[in-house]
């Protein structure tokens, strides 16, 4: 069945601009990270990705790694643009990353230029794609001048295979510094995408502070801190959820009584706990965009649906410290 877009989905979440640059991001995007490699059902993909849209969904963010194996989340949704979204092309914003291991060898990982020119070539070959709107440095390198890795991003927004470029995972000292690298090449950074949640404050420690300064937008990933900020652990650990089968969370991470606690205070304010936590990071208006992972339209559904939750009341806030400060003190 051919797809044609909803006509309705820009009525559906606000949009908010990226730092002082030109581009507005939608309140909440969609990572490919984990559902939409070959272990998936491309059918299901394709659900998500056309409902996504349909709700105001149009930043796509991807990476070179990203799916089972790594490279096939870009090479599904290449296929799914082609067969749905080749009109609305110039109504998405796609995003893509390099920096952590892609392929063998010296020149497969980190922020080298060798690596990261190469990598977007590749990206951009795998989703057939003449450029992508946001390109990142996934990761901050060590050993390679930072320098060089500006000087890769600049290069490829002059290239035109990026529209802008982007930092992801920086800690602030190193951002103060990306910025102004790229300002004085003449490409400014557009946006940083770091981890944030209420059990994961490690951002409000300096780094928002340095994007606003810099003029640089924030998408935040991992809003629902890998699933331990909705109801999916409220009793217990599924044997089929992913703190049971996935290496990035194990069950000793789980906090039922943590999750019992939130839980009760979103359902004072008509929200399941996922829908408060997500528009909890969206309550700092320097955050620009939050991104979200769905495993199915309903789960999409009822994240997007974060956007249509009540302002916080200072009480609210102040109870959700009280319960959430002790674990984000420890950076969960």
């Amino acid at each position: 069945m051919n797809y044609t877009a909803d006509p309705a989905r820009y009525e559906r979440q606000p949009y908010n601009r990226s730092g002082r640059s030109g581009l507005r991001l939608p309140a909440v995007s969609l990572g490919l990270w984990h559902n939409f490699g070959d272990d998936r059902p491309l059918a299901n993909s394709r659900a998500i990705l056309r409902r996504a849209f349909d709700l105001g969904v149009t930043h796509f963010d991807l990476a070179n790694n990203y799916g089972v194996p790594y490279g096939s989340a870009e090479r599904n949704f290449g296929r799914i643009l082609r067969q749905d979204f080749g009109p609305y092309r110039d109504e998405l914003i796609i995003s893509t990353k390099a920096g952590f291991d892609m392929w063998p060898g010296p020149y497969g990982e980190w922020g080298s230029r060798k690596y990261l020119l190469a990598s977007l070539d590749q990206s951009l070959k795998r989703m057939g794609l003449e450029y992508v709107d946001i390109f990142y440095s996934h990761r901050p390198d060590p050993d390679t001048p930072l320098e060089e890795t500006m000087g890769a991003l600049d290069r490829a927004v002059r290239s035109g295979k990026a529209l802008y470029a982007g930092i992801s995972n920086y800690p602030a000292e190193l951002t103060a510094q990306a910025a102004r690298i790229m300002r004085e090449l003449g490409t400014p950074l557009l946006i940083h995408q770091p981890s944030y949640s209420m059990i994961n404050r490690w951002i409000e420690d300096g780094l928002l502070d340095t994007l606003e300064e810099a003029g640089m937008g924030c998408i935040v990933y991992s809003p629902l801190a890998q699933g331990l900020l909705t109801d999916r652990y409220l009793k217990g650990v599924p044997a089929d959820s992913r703190a049971a089968t996935s290496r990035f969370l194990s069950a000793d991470q789980i906090d039922t009584e943590l999750a019992g606690k939130l839980n009760a205070i979103a359902q004072e304010r008509g929200q399941t706990l996922a829908q408060m936590a997500l528009s909890w990071t969206l309550r700092d208006p320097r955050v620009t965009s939050v991104l979200i992972g769905a495993s199915s339209v309903a789960q999409l559904e009822d994240n997007v649906a974060c956007v249509d939750g009540p302002a916080f009341t200072g009480d609210e806030l102040e109870a959700i410290d009280a319960i959430t400060a002790p674990r984000a003190a420890g950076g969960a």
